[in-house]
């Protein structure tokens, strides 16, 4: 694991299209309720079964809903051998803080505008 970087550094890498992989490790509910924009979801519970989907990626961020677990992600993502020449990041703060900033996406499920209300978490 390579450290920590800002939501504001997340949204930069967000808003310039780069070349990052952002992996929000909550479950799929969670993030189909909310999430950051481009983000795709892998749940810290099949991180270890699916790590070779990150294989040869230049820069991962990882991302939950206040920046523990991410951590952990992170270090794993950063133990396998096929990501070894990444740089692995866990975002500070997590989605809470990105959230409250930028605000987060949600999924246009059908359901009525109540669920909008809920927590993103």
């Amino acid at each position: 694991m390579d450290g920590e970087i800002s939501p504001d550094e997340v949204k930069e890498l967000v808003e310039d299209d780069a070349d990052v992989r952002i992996v929000d490790i909550r479950d799929e509910r969670s993030f189909d309720h909310s999430h950051i924009p481009d983000s795709e979801n892998i749940p810290f519970d099949r991180l270890m079964d699916r790590l070779e989907e990150l294989e040869g990626e230049d820069h991962i961020v990882t991302v939950c809903p206040h920046g523990k677990a991410s951590v952990q992600a992170a270090q794993l993502i950063g133990t396998y051998e096929g990501t070894a020449d990444a740089r692995v990041e866990s975002m500070a703060g997590g989605l809470d803080k990105y959230g409250m900033k930028f605000g987060l996406v949600r999924e246009d499920d059908g359901e009525d505008d109540e669920a909008e209300q809920e927590s993103p978490f």
